[in-house]
């Protein structure tokens, strides 16, 4: 089998990486194909992942349109080439148009409601693949599992903490991992985070409480640059599942510090001022159902809540015995993964 796997986010990454080794280790043939996104090609070729980089993310609509233009002639021309059985993506209209032009059937996986530009994806996607958590009904090219993405490679089954984290960057005492976003994402436009010049305040407060650690897309200013996080990309789950908090713009990763069982507050808000937390099935899960993940449409909300977690010198112990009940409801979503897509691929 031929498996044509395109990677637009360094979530991708981690999403795809143990279907990949498996179908590798099955025979199976997986080309993957990859654009520059923060540290998503330092992932690919830390795990020794050979691809096909088509380029850089544009920044802006404009520039969003031309360039998938000319990654879908790039993917195309790819395709052609390597003649795929089936084509993977997550809410990616490249490997969704380019499976409709080589009339191959496309997989895409989405689990998130309010992004933009369905249009672009849905209508041209064989099948699209959602948590059960996930709120809209998309109709029968729908097919629902029990797990959410960050299962797929934080699952106990492949997830091991890696303790030389914390000696790399001498840390043996409590300690809160922040982050920025850039706002370049098509799905980021209209949405907020942070104000700017709120941030070294917000810094200042939670070092009360530990050493902060801040993982941002964008560039930092002079005063915060000591905070930034130093580390191989690809320990970053590590150093969340022994964090004391999380708190950030970064909505996969808060899911990730929560189904890791680190307290994890997540801060976006649309135009209108809504949480975008309140519009994702996974969040609102992760909130209502386990009580694992906070989230908030402005910096004071949030950072009164991790005061409050902060101070609660119980708060970690707290969390690991709720992630262990979230752990008996879900299911091993890469096992999943690559047994559907098997048995989707070979009913052609």
């Amino acid at each position: 089998m031929k498996i044509l796997i395109d990677i637009g986010h360094p979530a991708h990454v981690h999403f795809f990486k143990n279907a990949i080794w498996s179908w590798n280790n099955k025979g199976y043939e997986v080309k993957i194909t990859a654009r520059k996104k923060d540290v998503t090609i330092d992932l690919l070729d830390a795990y020794g992942f050979e691809y096909a980089c088509l380029g850089m993310n544009r920044k802006g609509l404009v520039k969003k349109a031309l360039g998938m233009a000319r990654n879908d002639y790039l993917l195309y021309k790819i395709a052609k080439e390597f003649r795929p059985d089936v084509l993977l993506g997550i809410h990616d209209p490249y490997i969704a148009q380019v499976g409709k032009l080589i009339g191959k059937p496309s997989i895409i996986f989405t689990d998130t409601e309010p992004v933009r530009f369905n249009w672009l994806v849905f209508p041209f996607a064989s099948v699209i693949c959602t948590p059960s958590c996930f709120r809209r009904n998309i109709g029968q090219k729908q097919v629902r599992y029990e797990g959410y993405h960050e299962l797929a490679y934080l699952h106990p089954k492949y997830f091991k903490p890696d303790p030389t984290v914390l000696e790399d960057l001498g840390i043996n005492s409590r300690f809160i991992v922040l982050r920025f976003i850039s706002w370049s994402a098509y799905h980021d436009v209209s949405l907020r985070g942070f104000h700017n010049e709120s941030e070294i305040e917000l810094v200042k407060t939670l070092e009360n409480y530990g050493h902060v650690f801040i993982t941002s897309e964008k560039r930092l200013c002079k005063k915060l640059e000591k905070y930034k996080l130093k580390i191989p990309p690809e320990k970053i789950h590590s150093l969340l599942y022994y964090a004391d908090l999380y708190i950030g713009e970064g909505g996969t990763m808060a899911v990730e510090a929560a189904v890791l069982g680190t307290p994890s507050i997540h801060i976006e808000a649309t135009s209108s001022g809504i949480a975008t937390g309140e519009l994702s099935g996974n969040f609102l899960e992760l909130r209502n159902r386990y009580n694992l993940l906070y989230f908030y449409p402005d910096q004071n909300q949030a950072l009164e809540k991790a005061i409050s977690i902060l101070e609660d010198k119980n708060s970690k112990k707290k969390w690991r015995r709720k992630r262990k009940e979230l752990l008996k409801d879900k299911i091993n979503v890469t096992a999943w993964m690559t047994n559907f897509v098997e048995e989707y691929a070979n009913s052609f």
